[in-house]
């Protein structure tokens, strides 16, 4: 099923049109003659849909290069899943590059500033899906779809379309709403052309997203029911029980009760922790795994991109081991920081580092040679044979971005914070089925008077590992910036310093406000 969504996903080329820096966030996507041939049969709108999942894991009409959605940024820097990664994994306790890149020195160090184009990248690739999305919404209003005689079956499909790309829109907007607070707000009601999107305030923001999936969840496919990787019922609980789960940092109110609820459907709903770890990270994660809830998925052949799991694995691989990951060369540059690797004990099958000839202290960030890259991504199959690998570093790994271990502990931090409708003992059991299969045995397993919000936070790090988890968790737990915890190289210095506040949000990119000069900066910028 992957590869054949997948082949859909490249089958849209010419249609979209690139978004410039200074982008029109409600601009149509299509041209006018275009946009009507394609709407006009129902055949096309799979295709399209394809397109809004494509974006996540794609980053223009050709790849890996050479007719990107975004301008003014090298292609495979402007892709959203490798974007999102670095957003919430290098400037953390977990993770750091040693290229010298204009910007990535200020991820490492959460030193950022309205220039870095990595950020600019992320902000505009949230805004280009949602402007996706309006449209293809719009076009798919139960009117338009009258107008051109689609009724019955067609109609019914194009409706579970249309919820998806709904689900897909709310989640970039969560993804905005926990990155830059406040930002532009459009909907396809808005009118198509230029004009200047209000700005929106987290606590807005906040009501639309938990209003537009509480109104969609009843119309999305039943868990674990629709094509792979299009979303269901538990893929919007999740975004849901995140956007709860993190709302004393957004709105300043505690919301655990609500995460609970629908943590308790999502856990309720079929799934299972996959007995072998290292598999939900091989070549053929999407076949025969259990536990994953939503995916991006890549395709090594048909979805040949510089982002996402290619990016992941070549970054952290280089000469000699790059061959046991499954790639040809590897690229050199992504390692663990030592706060991460020491958040693991002895026979913990989770620590997957290398560490030949390596040390675990990163004095130079520069030199790959120190620090532990990490292993977890790996183009192998279940077979123990090497998966699909296009020009030596182009890899098929889907990225899991929810599955049923995070739900697990979601539950459990939901309940130590006093939410309603779940149990210390529960939350116990759950922790301790992760750990299990972490050690092989029940040697992990951990009793009731351990089971605290720091232990939480610490079994995120290792059960989440590299799973673009860290920044949020650490913001929610209040020690991503300040000088309470201190890690290497955080704030640009080996030793670690206090960072300002004002880190928990990224800034609005410079150009951004100089298109729109409506918008406010945020604090600290």
């Amino acid at each position: 099923m992957k590869n054949r969504f997948n082949k859909v996903m490249g089958l849209l080329m010419g249609l979209l049109i690139s978004v410039t820096a200074c982008m029109d966030l409600d601009k149509d996507p299509f041209n006018e003659e275009t946009s009507v041939e394609v709407y006009a049969e129902f055949e096309n709108y799979k295709n399209v849909l394809a397109k809004l999942y494509g974006g996540l894991a794609l980053s223009g009409q050709q790849g890996p290069a050479g007719n990107a959605d975004i301008s003014g940024i090298d292609e495979g820097e402007s892709n959203y899943m490798r974007a999102f990664w670095k957003m919430q994994e290098l400037p953390t306790d977990e993770a750091i590059i040693g290229w010298n890149d204009d910007g990535l020195p200020q991820m490492n160090g959460a030193n950022f500033t309205d220039n870095n184009r990595f950020i600019t990248a992320m902000y505009y690739r949230i805004f280009y899906q949602i402007s996706l999305a309006n449209e293809f919404i719009r076009e798919l209003s139960d009117d338009r779809l009258s107008s051109r005689g689609i009724t019955g079956a067609q109609a019914e499909e194009a409706r579970l379309f249309r919820t998806e790309a709904r689900f897909l829109r709310a989640m970039s907007y969560y993804h905005a709403i926990d990155l830059f607070g406040n930002v532009p707000f459009v909907t396809e009601a808005d009118a198509v052309g230029a004009f200047f999107p209000r700005q929106a305030s987290r606590a807005e923001l906040f009501d639309y997203v938990e209003s537009e999936l509480l109104a969609i969840i009843p119309d999305l496919a039943a868990p674990r029911t629709n094509e792979y990787p299009r979303a269901d019922q538990a893929a919007a609980r999740m975004v849901l029980a995140k956007l709860y789960l993190n709302a004393e940092v957004y709105i300043n109110q505690p919301r655990h009760t609500e995460a609970i609820t629908q943590l308790n459907e999502v856990i309720n709903a079929g799934y299972s922790l996959h007995p072998n770890y290292d598999e939900l990270f091989f070549s053929d994660n999407d076949q025969g795994i259990n536990e994953v809830i939503f995916a991006i998925a890549y395709d090594a052949e048909n979805t040949r991109s510089f982002g996402g799991t290619t990016f992941i694995v070549n970054a952290s691989t280089g000469g000699a081991f790059a061959s046991q990951v499954g790639v040809s060369g590897g690229w050199q540059g992504l390692r663990a920081r030592p706060e991460h690797v020491n958040a693991f004990s002895n026979g913990d099958g989770r620590a997957m580092f290398f560490t030949t000839g390596r040390t675990n202290d990163i004095e130079t960030v520069s030199d790959f040679g120190t620090g532990f890259p990490v292993m977890k991504f790996k183009n192998l199959t279940k077979a123990g044979t090497q998966g699909p690998l296009i020009e030596g570093q182009f890899v098929g790994i889907d990225f899991p971005l929810f599955r049923l271990a995070d739900a697990y502990l979601m539950y459990a931090e939901a309940v130590l914070r006093g939410g309603s409708g779940g149990s210390q003992a529960q939350a116990l059991t759950y922790v301790n089925e992760i750990r299990r299969r972490a050690y092989g045995d029940n040697s992990g397993d951990i009793n009731a008077g351990e089971l605290s919000l720091q232990f939480i936070l610490d079994e995120r790090m290792r059960e989440l590992s590299w799973e673009a988890h860290r920044r949020s968790d650490l913001i929610r737990f209040g020690l991503f910036t300040g000088g309470d915890y201190l890690w290497q190289w955080k704030g640009g210095v080996k030793d670690g310093q206090s960072v300002p506040a004002t880190r928990n949000l990224y800034p609005l990119p410079a150009a951004e406000l100089t298109a729109n000069p409506t918008l406010e900066q945020n604090d600290g910028y």
